[in-house]
């Protein structure tokens, strides 16, 4: 490794709380960024709280904000608001995801820090986005996965939609913040010039669709994509089966892969019907075979014994893992996506990773997600700040840091 990160040199503002907006500035922080996470005092982000808990530490708070520094700071008190003004006028990102507006009252909206550093790029992520008549409305990203139709097309048919489970809208978005950040920074090189990124929860959702919006709107509406259950129907054979100790899925949809799955399953008379040569003859023909695909699965001695068979015929399967089983899969740990670290309050934790691979430098993260406030004083002090100065800020409580922060080494 001999290069430096790529976004080494760039500093990130992350006033934002939760998931998407904690989960930009967690990349961009593993992509070499100096992040600062600011918080407010005594409760900080909202995500601190939640599960799950181990020593009073919220792990869904360390995943997506390991990497950063903390600061605690009272915006409501103008000496709080004139040192977040400080440290926004030299940096070049500031992400948020509050309400649109709501940021405009505090005095760190778009306008004002652009007027402040016109070459800071501003990422806002919302439910809705800036624009359009639900702006205003409040959203999480459940509402984006029901709102955008997603929710519509999973489960199965007649009955309600199950939750995700996973937060597709949160985390897509944030992945979209990251490559939208990305290409602001690039484009100021040329432009001089920051600007302000909106990002919706809502939006990024609607973008996901693929074969349901070409459905419906390439048919002019005729087509309306609803729950198919466990497959695809116009992609036989591409689904969830059931096996004699769980669950696997088979993608043998395409014409090549469809004829080396047949003749495992029925031996070259399967493989030579031809009403099963091209996709429409298989799905005209599903019900058909979908009864011999399952049939086939629950003969066989379990899911491994499927996927070592489907395997050995070049046909792409794996078996429905549960978590245990991802965060213990050597393909997992191969390719490093759970990470260790020594917490200060924890000990030695372990937690999922980013999926940013380079050839020539290291993307692991930099440290631990920050205790609340934990470096106050050295984000101030270089800032120009006194120590004198500092100390009046905390012991009027303008910068805030919890307990535990003060028997760390060095504090």
């Amino acid at each position: 490794m001999s290069q430096n990160l790529p976004l080494r040199g760039i500093r990130v503002i992350d006033y934002s709380h939760f998931l998407a907006g904690p989960h930009i500035s967690r990349s961009l922080a593993a992509l070499g960024a100096d992040v600062i996470k600011v918080e407010r005092p005594r409760q900080g982000d909202a995500g601190r709280a939640s599960p799950t808990l181990v020593g009073g530490q919220s792990g869904y708070f360390m995943q997506q904000n390991m990497g950063k520094r903390g600061l605690c700071i009272d915006l409501k008190d103008a000496r709080g608001l004139q040192l977040m003004h400080e440290l926004t006028d030299g940096a070049d990102v500031f992400v948020e995801n509050y309400r649109p507006g709501a940021l405009d009252k505090l005095g760190l909206g778009y306008a004002e820090l652009a007027r402040r550093n016109p070459r800071l790029v501003y990422c806002s992520v919302s439910a809705y986005g800036h624009t359009g008549p639900d702006a205003q409305r409040a959203g999480f990203g459940l509402i984006a996965e029901a709102k955008s139709g997603a929710m519509s097309l999973i489960g199965v048919p007649g009955e309600r939609p199950p939750l995700f489970r996973m937060p597709i809208a949160d985390m897509y978005a944030g992945m979209h913040g990251v490559a939208a950040v990305c290409a602001a920074l690039y484009g100021r090189v040329a432009s001089g010039r920051g600007q302000h990124i909106d990002i919706a929860l809502y939006d990024c959702m609607v973008s996901m669709h693929d074969f349901a919006a070409q459905s419906w709107l390439l048919s002019g509406g005729r087509e309306m994509p609803v729950q198919t259950g466990y497959d695809l129907p116009q992609s036989t054979v591409y689904g969830v089966f059931a096996a004699r100790d769980g669950y696997l899925v088979i993608a043998a949809q395409a014409d090549d892969a469809w004829k080396r799955f047949a003749r495992l399953i029925g031996g070259e008379a399967c493989a030579a019907d031809r009403r099963f040569h091209d996709a429409a003859g298989r799905n005209a023909h599903r019900d058909e075979i979908l009864a011999r695909v399952r049939e086939w699965t629950m003969t066989q001695a379990s899911v491994a014994a499927c996927c070592a068979a489907l395997d050995a015929a070049g046909v792409p399967a794996a078996k429905v893992q549960d978590i245990a089983e991802v965060l213990t899969d050597p393909q997992t740990l191969a390719r490093g996506m759970v990470v260790e670290q020594d917490h200060p309050l924890l000990g030695r934790i372990k937690l999922p990773n980013l999926p940013f691979r380079f050839s020539d430098c290291d993307t692991a993260p930099g440290g631990p997600a920050p205790l609340l406030g934990q470096h106050n004083r050295e984000i101030a002090a270089a800032l120009g700040y006194t120590a004198a100065q500092i100390d009046t800020l905390v012991a009027d409580g303008v910068l805030y840091a919890e307990a535990d922060v003060a028997r760390l080494p060095g504090s």
